[in-house]
């Protein structure tokens, strides 16, 4: 028979008493709950927000990028391609060229980035299904077309396939041992027209500043010749995209940096994991407050029971097993609290992910409710933060109970 957790249990489930020391107690499950509930329901919605991320720039994002780890481009030869080619794992491979470009549409003008593709881009990206308007072609016979983000479209009031007024755009001219632009306005830009072909909505940074190009254009505008800013890897469904980018880096050698998705936006994803453990360690606080009502009915109850202490330690009862009763007392107060919260929080969020009940409140929003994931990683760390805090506010008023002077008491 275990005795600690026979004493803890009938302290916790006396129904003689309707005392200030059961309030306290029950203020304490109360709030035990609430912050594990609160917790799980704001780490899952970082969780989902994290994936909102992923999901949103994964609909234009290459498994993996190359580019110079010094300088803004790279010289590509038929060596470097068939390199990149040859290695396992590398299903398509991407050209890419792309820089700030003055983009000026009638009388209205902003600069853009512009994105130089090769032909076979859209094989290994869906931005086809992101279109709002137009075809996703950047070439249709001899014509090329561009593609232009939805914001950059709103901005300069672009109509498609208008062949009487093109889009113009505009680059420095880069001259031979000279650092600065030529004073004569007809010498000092590159200057080509195309078409808007298509609009495409991915994500807001996206459509608000960029334009996708055929890469013959590109190189023609800005002059780059065999340089490349970029190449980009489409990964085999059946090979691990870690596996190839370490094959890639040892192929390449220290000239060149190889990213994957996470790493082309580690600023943004670690921002969100760093909110995300600042809301942690906050709400942590605030079960630690919660919880101090443990510290408060555990000191009053072992006030309350001293003669039945004085008794159990008078008939042979350890100090370790007095110890052990209390403690037991304010982990039952806390796992009662902590596994409602538990349901309550896990309820909701299933609630959420179901039926989107709440939404983001905004017309413009990219998605209409606030994405939630739950992961069985939060809901260990929660546990842990209790069991922590549940040991922190008990251990003194249990050794007190473990020290109580047997005559004073009887």
């Amino acid at each position: 028979m275990n005795v600690p957790l026979l004493i803890a249990r009938r302290y916790f489930l006396s129904k003689k008493k309707r005392n200030i020391i059961t309030i306290i107690s029950n203020i304490s499950m109360v709030g035990v709950a609430v912050g594990t509930m609160a917790l799980i329901i704001v780490l899952s919605v970082f969780n989902g927000l994290e994936d909102l991320v992923r999901s949103l720039y994964g609909k234009s994002d290459p498994s993996l990028v190359i580019s110079a780890r010094e300088g803004k481009s790279f010289s590509v030869d038929t060596l470097l391609i068939t390199k990149v080619q040859n290695t396992p794992g590398v299903a398509l491979l991407t050209e890419v060229i792309e820089d700030n470009a003055l983009l000026q549409y009638h009388d209205r003008q902003m600069v853009v980035k512009m994105r130089g593709l090769s032909e076979n881009y859209f094989g290994q990206s869906p931005i086809d299904s992101n279109l709002i308007a137009g075809d996703h072609r950047l070439r249709r016979g001899e014509r090329e077309y561009a593609l232009v983000g939805e914001g950059v479209q709103h901005e300069l009031s672009i109509t498609l396939d208008n062949r009487l007024a093109p889009l113009h755009l505009l680059y420095p001219r880069q001259e031979p041992g000279r650092k600065t632009l030529n004073i004569n306005p007809e010498k000092a830009f590159n200057e080509q027209d195309i078409l808007a072909g298509g609009i495409f909505q991915i994500e807001q940074h996206l459509d608000d500043s960029y334009l996708f190009v055929p890469l013959s254009f590109a190189q023609r505008l800005l002059g780059y010749g065999n340089r490349r800013t970029a190449l980009y890897v489409h990964v085999g469904a059946s090979f691990k995209t870690d596996d190839v980018k370490d094959d890639l880096r040892d192929r390449l050698g220290k000239g060149f940096t190889v990213l994957d998705s996470d790493e082309q936006h580690v600023s943004l994803l670690k921002a969100i994991k760093i909110e995300k453990l600042f809301v942690f360690i906050t709400f942590a606080f605030i079960l630690l407050i919660a919880s101090l009502n443990i510290f408060f009915s555990l000191s009053m109850l072992v006030i309350d029971k001293r003669k039945d202490i004085a008794v159990l330690l008078a008939i042979g009862a350890g100090e370790k097993t007095v110890r052990q009763a209390f403690l037991l007392v304010g982990a039952i107060v806390a796992l009662v609290g902590a596994f409602t919260g538990l349901i309550l929080g896990v309820t909701i969020c299933w609630i959420q992910q179901t039926f989107h009940v709440v939404s983001m409140g905004m017309a413009t929003s990219i998605v209409d409710s606030y994405p939630v994931k739950m992961q069985a990683s939060d809901i260990f760390f929660i546990s842990l933060a209790i069991i922590s805090i549940t040991l922190a506010v008990s251990i003194r008023p249990a050794l007190n109970a473990g020290r109580m002077e047997i005559r004073e008491n009887l």
